[in-house]
């Protein structure tokens, strides 16, 4: 089994999966709008390029996400996209990227549990945890 984080943005998630890209790396597999003929008639005006379903692949790691349909909220609340890196290098350049344009919750660096550890919300809304743990 794998749980892959699906996020819902309010028309932005073709800026977000770019700036996801540029911000961990990765590549972008599948970016696709509502211009596609399965969906002509289906959408309101001015939807056409937004965001049916996305995918990024990073490693052994996916996120996936999409647009919300006009008048309904992609408003994030009640969880973070946890980001496990290997060395505290990694986490710096990581949470850095990650944070610009953002807002910091919880600045990176060392933990009784972690050799990195920090919290942000990212310009469009995301929770993120970026962790580095120490040997055990």
């Amino acid at each position: 089994m794998q749980l892959t984080p699906y996020l819902i943005f309010d028309g932005d998630c073709r800026q977000a999966f770019e700036f996801y890209q540029k911000a961990i790396g990765g590549e972008i597999v599948m970016m696709i709008d509502h211009r596609i003929p399965e969906m002509a008639g289906h959408v309101p005006p001015g939807w056409d390029d937004k965001i049916m379903h996305a995918r990024l692949v990073a490693g052994n790691a996916t996120l996936m996400g999409s647009d919300n349909m006009p008048g309904a909220t992609g408003t994030k609340y009640g969880f973070s996209v946890s980001l496990q890196v290997d060395t505290p290098a990694e986490a710096e350049r990581y949470f850095s990227a990650l944070s610009d344009g953002g807002n910091i919750t919880m600045p990176i660096g060392q933990t009784f549990w972690a050799l990195r550890f920090g919290m942000l919300v990212d310009r469009f809304g995301v929770s993120w945890m970026v962790n580095c743990e120490g040997p055990r």
